[in-house]
């Protein structure tokens, strides 16, 4: 995770370098960014504003926590917010160390849970405004986060929060291989939810039929789990949450444009028959780092770009699709192919290649899974 820290007074600024010494040591592979906008403190006071540093940072953040007031954290953020589904977490911890409050993205962006583990750590008492957390009800988009998962639209995702709030409760059913969640999902839940059958297995007329026996009226609203882009919608509208389950490795020539990247992708995806919000990682040899196209395509979907240089891809078990020409370029045989693998084994404690080097003009896409999740 990569945390973007403000301070604006003195004593704010020794909470931060207290919360980060804390922080560093349950949390070793964090990247902690701290800044300090301070005229008391001039030898490490930043020379531009926190609103002009927070607009610098916000779309490569993972989380953002000012140690200020709440209305500096506002007004620092207002300009730069897009989308609940990509905004960082933003944390609001006032200079006492006494209030930390989830500011933004509580459920998607894990804000939320963000504020209660700062507030552990430094004595504080946490504050939670969303309305599922105050009433412990279900949360559709805080679900998904916690499970990998992505929200398809977050339209029907609210009316589903709204449908929880106002006590209906919410059929899910799950796709082939996810019916172990959707399982554990409704036992956690049972008063919000009940579990239908698998509809890729039903017809039209059987729609709605719960194993629950709840009843139909509140068919016509439910979540799907699951990531295969030809299922039947189960429900009249179905929220589908696609599982992060696969990475893309990719092959290009220098400036691709990002559209070529993105309609190699799709057509890929769509081939094998997952839908495209399934992509969890796009990766590629250290020799693409600054490809613009494939830094375009994976800020706009909110995924990581992983590289990895020549010798890890060589160290990548497996038989792959072997080009001389591709070797002589980066000194690997198969590029796209070993950068899946190697993005799945990085995600996971396992990768497996689903699908081999395809070419869409100019562009190679291969396809991993991952395993079970480090």
């Amino acid at each position: 995770m990569t945390l973007y820290m403000f301070a604006c007074t003195k004593k704010a600024a020794v909470l931060m370098r207290d919360f980060e010494d804390k922080w560093k040591e349950g949390h070793q592979g964090d990247e902690l960014i701290g800044r300090i906008k301070c005229s008391s403190l001039p030898e490490v006071s930043m020379k531009e504003s926190v609103s002009a540093s927070v607009a610098e940072c916000f779309g490569r953040a993972d989380a953002i926590v000012f140690f200020a007031a709440a209305g500096i954290a506002v007004r620092s953020i207002a300009p730069c917010l897009r989308h609940k589904s990509s905004d960082p977490a933003v944390v609001v911890v006032d200079e006492t160390g006494k209030f930390c409050i989830s500011l933004l993205s509580g459920h998607a962006g894990g804000a939320n849970a963000l504020a209660e583990q700062i507030a552990a750590l430094i004595g504080a008492t946490p504050v939670i405004t969303t309305a599922t957390d105050r009433e412990g009800r279900f949360s559709v988009d805080d679900f998904a986060r916690k499970h990998n998962m992505a929200v398809t639209d977050w339209k029907l995702a609210k009316e589903i929060s709204a449908a929880v709030l106002a006590g209906r409760k919410i059929g899910v059913c799950a796709g082939k291989g996810f019916e172990e969640t959707a399982a554990q999902m409704v036992k956690q839940y049972f008063e919000e939810l009940y579990l239908t059958e698998n509809s890729m297995e039903k017809k039209a007329g059987e729609q709605g039929q719960s194993l629950s026996d709840e009843p139909s009226q509140e068919d016509s609203l439910g979540i799907y789990i699951g990531c295969d882009r030809t299922v039947e919608s189960p429900f009249a509208r179905t929220l589908v949450l696609a599982p992060r389950i696969l990475t893309a490795g990719i092959g290009c020539r220098k400036n691709t444009p990002v559209h070529r990247i993105a309609g190699a992708l799709e057509r890929c995806l769509k081939e094998e028959g997952y839908c495209e919000e399934a992509l969890a990682a796009v990766a590629s040899i250290d020799l693409k780092a600054e490809e613009q196209g494939l830094i375009q395509y994976c800020k706009k979907k909110n995924i990581p770009f992983l590289i990895f240089s020549a010798e890890q891809l060589l160290q990548i078990q497996g038989e792959f699709n072997d080009s001389d020409f591709v070797e002589q370029v980066t000194g690997v045989a198969n590029v796209c192919e070993r950068s899946a693998v190697a993005a799945a084994e990085r995600l996971s404690i396992a990768g497996r290649l689903v699908c081999r080097k395809k070419i869409y003009d100019g562009v190679t896409v291969a396809l991993a899974k991952v395993g079970k999740r480090k």
